[in-house]
């Protein structure tokens, strides 16, 4: 048998992003994998397991930019 790391959300801080490893269904909102603000994921996602720290970003990529626009999202703005 392994060892089961368990985790809560209040290891994380509010506004750091971490990942969702797997889906996450709730009764009201279903959460796909992905990378998310800790605070936005429901307590069960951590109990679960499902959710991961991100490693640290260094040097240029400490800041993340939004991706560039695609030409459909260039069209649709006058």
């Amino acid at each position: 048998m392994g060892i089961e790391r368990r985790m809560w959300k209040g290891l994380f801080a509010p506004g750091e992003v971490v990942e969702l490893k797997q889906m996450c269904l709730t009764l009201g909102k279903i959460f796909q994998p992905g990378k998310y603000i800790a605070g936005e994921l429901p307590d069960i996602a951590f109990e679960m397991g499902l959710v991961e720290q991100l490693p640290p970003v260094k040097g240029k990529n400490t800041q993340i930019e939004p991706p560039p626009k695609t030409d459909l999202e260039a069209q649709d703005q006058p």
